[in-house]
């Protein structure tokens, strides 16, 4: 009787040992029908797959999803012309702001994307000012941005600063009046350069509109229309800021054709000595032309009962006008006459052609 506590005692301490070991089964995955446990995905994978980074910038290239979202928007790769205009944009700026600052001024082209114009409203780092300008012969806008580094800089440069020091900044206040001047004389030197750069391919005038500091004031499409993001940069020795050009598809419609094109000038499926050859074919065809005396409408029941030797009384007088025609398409008209034993037709005039005998 006495062993029988010492016996029980082990047993009471196993137990917590063996009620522990479903426990900590249960924190392990679950496994799957082969047998080997199934992988939990964590966050950054989720995020990654999603195509959703908030360490990446909104406006790359982005991946899953997102990527299928925006697989509607035209990449600008497949309009060739338009990255040659704004490297002519680049090299005109660079000398116009040269002469505009009397500073050596250097812009560099940093990127060409495309984006949706609510995208690049959000993504606008404040304090900024925002400049509307329209291509009237394009019939729309485009956007002009111009951030706040650039905007002390230019002001700084053309105020008489010292090079070599930084411009000052205070955030948090409005920009002044003298400052919002400077920079819209900046802005319309660069429409200026933007007039020059299209010139060769269409003639586009482009003029200041207005000068927001609000973006939700300088909207110019709709948040999903697509536009074209084109990412200047302007040193001017050890200042400078960036400035950034949107224009959406909806202002480039117009002139799509002739930004598809590979080189200037190209034009598919016109060759110089084809379209001689085919004039000089032309020249010497063939072709039957048919006088028309006069046309008459009678009943059918009188066509046929026509019989042989009935004459038909036809309209016309020996100076009546001879329509000629050429497989219905009336041409010219004149008169009838006689060349020897031969029934000739002395042509007076053409005949005026309208949309009608086009079609036919």
């Amino acid at each position: 009787m006495a062993d029988e506590p010492t016996d029980a005692a082990p047993a009471d301490t196993a137990a917590p040992e063996a009620a522990d070991v479903p426990a900590a089964e249960a924190m392990q995955p679950a496994p799957s029908a082969n047998g080997a446990p199934e992988r939990i995905l964590n966050q950054e994978e989720i995020d990654s797959l999603l195509g959703f980074d908030v360490n990446n910038d909104q406006l790359q290239d982005k991946s899953g999803v997102r990527a299928i979202i925006n697989s509607a928007l035209v990449s600008y790769e497949r309009l060739p012309m338009l990255e040659i205009v704004f490297d002519r944009l680049v090299r005109l700026m660079t000398t116009s702001l040269r002469n505009f600052t009397s500073d050596n001024v250097e812009v560099s082209l940093d990127s060409i994307t495309s984006i949706r114009f609510g995208d690049y409203l959000n993504s606008i780092p404040l304090p900024a000012i925002l400049a509307v300008f329209r291509a009237e012969e394009l019939d729309n806008y485009g956007l002009f941005t111009v951030d706040s580094n650039l905007i002390y800089s230019i002001v700084d440069v053309l105020l008489g600063g010292r090079r070599g020091s930084s411009a000052m900044r205070i955030e948090g206040r409005p920009y002044t009046t003298i400052e919002r001047t400077l920079v819209q004389r900046m802005i319309e030197v660069i429409l200026q350069d933007m007039c020059a750069a299209f010139e060769p391919l269409a003639p586009v005038n482009f003029t200041l509109d207005r000068l927001e500091t609000n973006p939700r004031f300088a909207a110019i499409a709709r948040p999903a229309n697509a536009a074209i993001l084109v990412k200047l940069r302007i040193d001017m020795e050890d200042r400078g800021g960036r400035t950034e050009l949107l224009l959406p598809y909806a202002t480039l419609e117009p002139i799509r054709k002739l930004l598809l094109q590979q080189f200037m000038g190209e034009k598919f499926g016109r060759d110089s000595i084809w379209e001689s050859h085919l004039a000089t074919e032309l020249w010497s065809t063939s072709v039957e032309i048919d006088a028309i005396l006069d046309e008459l409408t009678m009943p059918l029941n009188r066509i046929m009962n026509l019989e042989v030797g009935q004459t038909i009384m036809l309209n016309a007088s020996p100076d009546s006008k001879i329509e000629m025609r050429c497989r219905g398409v009336p041409l010219l008209t004149g008169r009838m006459g006689r060349v020897g034993s031969s029934v000739a037709v002395r042509i007076d005039e053409a005949v005026e052609r309208t949309d009608a005998s086009r079609a036919l």
